[in-house]
């Protein structure tokens, strides 16, 4: 699995992991049923305390993305679309935001974005 995590940013190094393979799963790269590298393995890869990592599959398993089995180990859960589909919304959201934001400070009416978007979602 290919984690990357950053020290210098401000999300915390356990939500940087549980965001990663939460895309992971919504992207479909992690197939339902498929097993998580176990908390120990994931740690000494990324050279982390085993902390961190069980606090990121502890998140993963509260928001419905895995499932724990003792002694066997963690894996992807079924998909739930709806859930997933929401997941997709929010970062939809925040990208929106940052959009919306970007245009006001460019000046860029409300009219001229949707134009945009249009052109760009129809491939112009």
């Amino acid at each position: 699995m290919n984690i990357i995590i950053s020290n210098s940013g401000a999300q915390p190094i356990y939500d940087q992991i549980a965001s990663q393979i939460k895309s992971l799963i919504i992207s479909g790269q992690l197939r339902e049923g498929e097993a998580l590298p176990s908390m120990r393995l994931l740690a000494k890869e990324l050279r982390i305390s085993v902390i961190t990592t069980k606090r990121a599959y502890e998140e993963l398993e509260r928001d419905g993305f895995i499932v724990s089995v003792t002694g066997k180990g963690s894996f992807v859960a079924e998909k739930n679309m709806e859930f997933i589909r929401e997941e997709r919304l929010r970062a939809l959201e925040a990208l929106l935001q940052k959009v919306s934001e970007e245009a006001a400070a460019s000046g860029l009416g409300l009219e001229e974005l949707i134009e945009l978007l249009k052109l760009i979602y129809r491939g112009e």
